[in-house]
C-alpha cells in the first residue's frame, strides 16, 4: 500500500504531498493543474523510462519520493535487501519501504530502493509486485492481441502459468534443435571445404611427418655445414696448441714446464705447491679440451657435401608447411587436433539425420504442451467471459456480454493460440473484438471489469486509474465509481477522475488546485471533508464550486456513496 507521495519540480508541479493511505483515493483538480504528474510521478517510482521533459522549467531536478507499507517477510522486502536496501518495521508484521527517483534536466536518472542507490530496473521489478497501473493508453493496450492474451493468462491463475511454463520450455528446446540444424545444412557447402581442406593439409604433414623442434635443429645443422671449412680450421689450430702438434709451443707442455717450476720451488713456500696442483688440473682440462677439438674434426670429416644438400633438402619441406601454416608448431598442433575436427565433419550426414529425429520428437513433445496449453486457456476462456460479463451488468451495461475466443495461431514462445475479447453491447448484436467494436466508454469498462475480475484470482496490493472514467458520464460513471469502492475493499485503488460521480465514492478526496501564478505548491495538494469537498464536487458537475444546484447534485451523490457503502 501507498502511504505518501511526494513530488517536486515534476511538470507543471513544484512542490506537492499527497497522504494516500487505503481505500479508494481519487485525486481531482482543475485542467493543468498537474493531477496526471501524479501518475507520471508513480511511474518513475516504479522504474518506468524517465524523460527529461518532465522536469518543470527552470528546476534542475526532479524528485518523487514515495513510502509504501509492506510486509516485513517475503519477495518485497527480499528484494530490497538483496539490492542493498532496508525496509523499516513498524510492528504487525509490515514494514515501512521508502523508494525515490531523481530526474536531471540533463535527462540523469537515480533511484534510491530502501535507503541505497539501485538501477531502476530494481524499481521496475518490485513495480510487478505491488501495483498496476492503467491510464487511457492501457486502454488502446487492450485493444492488442498480446494484452487480450495476457489478461487471459493472468486470470488464467496457476494452472495457466505451470502450462505456458511447460510450453516455453518445450518451445526453447524445439527451437535450439532447429537453429542447430538448420545452421549445420545451410553451412554445408562450407564444411564441405573445410573438410577437403583440412584432409589435404592432414596429408601434407603427414607425408613430411616432422618433428618437434625440428626445424631449429635443421637450422643449426645448415649453418655449421655450410662453414664446415672455417670451422675445421678454427678447432684445428687450437687443437694443435692443446695437444702439442705443429711446430708452435703447446699449452700443454707449457702448463707441465710451469708446474715442474712451482713444485721444485714448493719446498721453501708450500703455498706455490697448491698453485702446482691447480695448473695439474688445467693441463687435465686442456687435454679433454683437445680429445673434444679430435672428435669435432672427425666429425666434420665424416660430413661431406651430400649431408648439407639432404639438410636444405628437408628445410625446404619443413619450410613448405611453415608457410601454410605459419609455424611448425601450428601444424603439429593441427596434426595432433584435425582428425577430431575432420571425423566431426565428416559426420555431417549423420548429424543431420540425428538432428531431424531430435527435431521430430521435440516438435512431438511441443505440440502436447501446445495442446496442454490451449485446454487451460479454453476453460479460463469461457470463466473470464461469463465473469467479466457479470461485472459490466454492475457498470451500467446489464445487457452487454462478453466472449474469449481461444483459436488457432501463429506458433511464438506465448503459445499456438490468438485469443480475442469480443463484445456484444446489447441483446441480438453479434459479438464484435473490442479492439473495433467497443467505445472508448465501453473500452474503459471492459478494462476495469477485466482487472476486477482479474483481481480475485491474481491479487495486487494496490491500482492506479489515470481517467478510468473516460467516455462515460451520469449512471455509468456512478457505477463505476460504485466498483471502485468495492474493489478497494480488498486493494488500495487511486482514481485520477474528471467526474464528480466516481470521486464521490471515495474515502479520501485529494485536490490538485492552481495557484494564482500557474504553480502548484504543497499547500495547493489538500485532503477535502466537508463543505470543501462539496464544492470541489460541485465545480466537476458544473465548472461552478458555488452553484447552489451543482452543491445539492454534489451532496446526493457524496448521500448515495454513504449508503452504499
Amino acid at each position: 500500500m501507498i502511504e505518501q507521495v511526494q513530488l517536486r519540480g515534476l511538470g507543471v508541479i513544484a512542490q506537492a504531498t499527497l497522504p494516500i493511505g487505503p481505500g479508494f483515493t481519487a485525486i481531482t483538480g482543475e485542467t493543468g493543474a498537474g493531477k496526471t504528474m501524479v501518475v507520471t510521478g508513480l511511474g518513475l517510482l516504479l522504474g518506468q523510462r524517465a524523460d527529461s521533459a518532465a522536469v518543470r522549467a527552470g528546476d534542475r531536478q526532479a524528485v518523487v519520493e514515495g513510502v509504501w507499507i509492506v510486509p516485513g517477510d517475503g519477495p518485497v522486502a527480499d528484494r530490497v535487501r538483496e539490492a542493498g536496501g532496508e525496509v523499516e518495521p513498524i510492528g504487525d508484521g509490515r514494514a515501512e519501504l521508502y523508494l525515490a527517483r531523481t530526474l536531471s534536466a540533463e535527462g540523469r536518472s537515480r533511484a534510491t530502493v530502501g535507503g541505497r542507490t539501485a538501477p531502476a530496473a530494481v524499481l521496475a521489478e518490485l513495480a510487478d509486485q505491488l501495483v498496476v497501473v492503467h491510464g487511457q493508453s492501457d486502454q488502446l493496450r487492450l485493444r492488442s492481441a498480446a494484452a487480450q492474451r495476457d489478461a487471459l493468462d493472468r486470470f488464467g491463475g496457476e494452472s495457466v502459468a505451470d502450462a505456458l511454463a511447460s510450453y516455453r520450455d518445450a518451445y526453447e528446446a524445439w527451437r535450439a534443435v532447429a537453429r542447430e540444424l538448420e545452421t549445420l545444412v545451410a553451412e554445408r557447402d562450407a564444411r564441405a571445404r573445410e573438410a577437403a581442406e583440412l584432409r589435404r593439409d592432414l596429408a601434407e604433414i603427414a607425408t613430411v611427418a616432422p618433428e618437434p623442434g625440428e626445424d631449429v635443429e635443421l637450422a643449426r645443422r645448415a649453418e655449421r655445414l655450410a662453414n664446415a671449412e672455417e670451422l675445421r680450421v678454427a678447432a684445428s689450430v687450437a687443437h694443435a696448441a692443446l695437444s702439442g702438434e705443429g711446430d708452435e709451443p703447446d699449452v700443454a707442455g707449457l702448463l707441465a714446464g710451469a708446474r715442474r717450476t712451482l713444485e721444485r720451488a714448493a719446498s721453501s713456500d708450500a703455498a706455490l705447491g697448491a698453485f702446482a696442483d691447480e695448473l695439474a688440473e688445467v693441463g687435465y682440462r686442456a687435454a679433454d679440451i683437445a680429445a673434444g677439438l679430435s672428435a669435432y674434426l672427425a666429425d666434420l670429416d665424416d660430413a661431406g657435401p651430400h649431408e648439407l644438400a639432404a639438410a636444405e633438402a628437408r628445410r625446404a619441406e619443413l619450410g613448405t608447411l611453415v608457410r601454410i601454416h605459419g609455424s611448425l608448431d601450428a601444424a603439429l598442433a593441427l596434426q595432433e587436433t584435425g582428425a577430431v575436427r575432420l571425423a566431426e565433419l565428416d559426420d555431417d550426414g549423420e548429424r543431420v539425420e540425428r538432428l531431424t529425429v531430435q527435431q521430430g520428437e521435440a516438435a512431438s513433445v511441443l505440440g502436447g504442451a501446445a495442446a496442454a496449453l490451449t485446454a487451460e486457456r479454453e476453460r479460463a476462456a469461457v470463466l473470464l467471459g461469463e465473469a467479466v460479463t457479470a461485472e459490466l451488468r454492475e457498470l451500467a451495461l446489464p445487457d452487454a456480454r462478453v466472449v474469449v475466443t481461444v483459436e488457432p495461431g501463429a506458433e511464438s514462445a506465448a503459445g499456438r493460440d490468438e485469443i480475442t475479447i469480443l463484445l456484444a453491447p446489447h441483446p441480438g448484436a453479434e459479438p464484435r473484438p473490442v479492439a473495433r467494436g467497443a467505445s472508448g466508454g465501453e473500452l474503459s469498462r471492459v478494462m476495469l471489469a477485466i482487472e476486477v475480475v482479474i483481481a480475485a484470482t491474481d491479487p495486487v496490493p494496490t491500482f492506479v486509474f489515470d481517467e478510468v472514467d473516460a467516455g462515460i458520464g451520469g449512471a455509468a460513471a456512478i457505477e463505476v465509481g460504485r466498483r471502485l469502492a468495492r474493489l478497494a475493499e480488498t486493494s488500495q485503488v487511486i482514481a485520477v477522475t474528471h467526474l464528480a460521480q466516481v470521486a464521490a465514492f471515495a474515502g479520501n478526496h485529494l485536490s490538485v488546485v492552481k495557484a494564482s501564478d500557474g504553480s502548484v505548491t504543497a499547500s495547493s495538494v489538500r485532503t477535502l471533508a466537508g463543505a470543501e469537498r462539496e464544492a470541489e464536487m460541485a465545480r466537476l458537475l458544473s465548472g461552478m464550486p458555488d452553484s447552489d444546484a451543482a452543491l445539492t447534485h454534489a451532496r446526493e451523490l457524496l448521500g448515495l456513496a454513504r449508503s452504499s457503502a
